[in-house]
């Protein structure tokens, strides 16, 4: 069973902190560079005043495939105007400028290969990064990857999905560290208005292959989702909804405006299990 390196102290201790306090933390992700990685900055920085516990930068790719519509559109306008993964480890060091934010590199596994991994590791955990996720590197792939990030003291963060069994489960908690992140359905990234029914016995699935903090994301876009995730799981990851805000601003401005509202209700859902709207629990599968 994977337990949480020493050295990654603003995931680790997040999530200490949560659990102290019994609230359900909320991990934010926005496609880094998307519209300009000035922009990504200033984006950040809000999310971080909001509250956000946890931030998750995507890493630009030309052919994400676990991604619905919203963070697609997100990676072409990135690309378009010049991310790079070395972009992206700059806006980490820029962000360290002003915050002490946990910050996760969620990227397709090919941009960190090309890179090398070596010299990946050692930039990430200069520039200021807490973990990865590679999201469509298998366990199976990954021993030179986790022992190399690992020497660089970075969490190494995999997924679980409801078609995972338990011996799965197992096998990916044990090549996690920081957190497990759950996928909460079948199919890829995008807002719902409700949850699977299943979710619960997914989670205590979960549960019972790992003692890492679990995180539950694709799918979460209502604070009622928070309120539903209360008790079960540690944290809510929220992306398609804080992207959608992104690619309708005006200005960066009203941007960064509407991410920290964003933030405070998914917070002050997280705080109180109280919502403006509830989020149903859709009876008979995957929410659509």
């Amino acid at each position: 069973m994977a337990s949480v390196s020493p050295n990654s102290n603003r995931i680790s201790n997040r999530f200490a902190e949560l659990r102290a306090s019994g609230e359900l933390g909320i991990v934010a992700y926005i496609t880094a560079g998307d519209p300009s990685f000035d922009a990504s900055l200033q984006y950040v920085l809000a999310l971080a005043e909001a509250g956000a516990d946890v931030i998750e930068l995507g890493v630009p790719f030309s052919d994400p495939l676990a991604d619905g519509p919203m963070i697609q559109r997100a990676s072409e306008r990135a690309l378009k105007a010049g991310a790079t993964l070395a972009g992206v480890l700059n806006l980490v060091r820029s962000i360290r400028q002003s915050s002490q934010v946990p910050l996760v590199l969620f990227s397709y596994y090919n941009p960190v290969l090309q890179m090398g991994l070596e010299k990946f590791a050692a930039a990430a955990a200069s520039a200021g990064a807490d973990g990865v996720l590679a999201t469509d590197l298998t366990p199976e792939e990954s021993e030179d990857y986790r022992r190399i990030l690992a020497a660089h003291h970075l969490d190494t963060i995999f997924l679980g999905a409801p078609t995972s069994t338990d011996e799965r489960l197992a096998k990916i908690a044990g090549c996690s560290s920081g957190f497990l992140y759950l996928i909460s359905r079948t199919g890829v990234t995008g807002a719902k208005d409700a949850l699977p029914d299943d979710l619960p016995a997914l989670l205590r699935r979960a549960r019972g292959a790992t003692q890492l903090p679990i995180a539950v994301g694709f799918g979460i876009s209502l604070p009622g989702h928070v309120s539903v995730l209360g008790g079960l799981a540690d944290a809510a990851v929220v992306g398609s909804a804080l992207v959608s805000e992104i690619e309708k601003a005006p200005s960066v401005a009203a941007g960064a405006k509407a991410l920290g509202e964003r933030i405070r209700a998914f917070k002050e859902a997280a705080r109180h299990g109280l919502s403006r709207r509830e989020a149903p629990i859709h009876r008979g599968g995957v929410a659509t």
